[in-house]
């Protein structure tokens, strides 16, 4: 007879976090973070950040060139929010050599979508971060259009 594994051990298994290591994501929180992303990006152009805000939002009904794929990148991403200071709320974003800034509940919405997307954060003395490294997105338009559950794919690194 096998021996059976102790209740706490599977309450561990099943309750430990998964390890933040180098990641690809391929799901809506993968959209989401593209088209969070993008719309901060000097390296993205106006129909493209459109296209993805309103892939963002549901809507699938405008035109695309069928065959182009938006590509959406960053060096790094780094966001820090507080659980001593409830309000504080702020995201970097490194493109080549450009940062941008979220703030408030923008630095929030991207917060979350990586949470979502499985990163850990690194917390102590009342911070906590949620950061990573060389970020690189591939959407498909046409195919996210066609709601067939695939289109998008994200990996990225841990933090420098």
């Amino acid at each position: 007879m096998r021996p059976i594994a102790s209740i706490p051990a599977l309450t561990l298994l099943l309750v430990a976090p998964s390890a933040a290591s180098a990641s690809e994501v391929t799901d809506s929180g993968a959209l989401a973070l593209a088209a969070i992303v993008a719309q901060l990006s000097p390296d993205i152009g106006d129909a493209d950040k459109q296209a993805l805000a309103k892939l963002l939002d549901g809507d699938t009904g405008f035109q695309w060139k069928t065959s182009e794929t938006i590509a959406v990148t960053a060096k790094s991403i780094k966001c820090h929010t507080s659980n001593v200071d409830l309000t504080s709320h702020d995201c970097t974003l490194t493109f080549g050599g450009k940062d941008s800034t979220l703030t408030g509940r923008a630095a929030h919405e991207l917060l979350a979508t990586l949470a979502e997307e499985g990163l850990q954060p690194d917390a102590g003395a009342g911070n906590v971060w949620y950061a990573l490294s060389a970020l690189d997105c591939a959407i498909d338009v046409a195919q996210v259009k066609a709601k067939d559950g695939g289109g998008v794919s994200c990996t990225f690194g841990p933090a420098d």
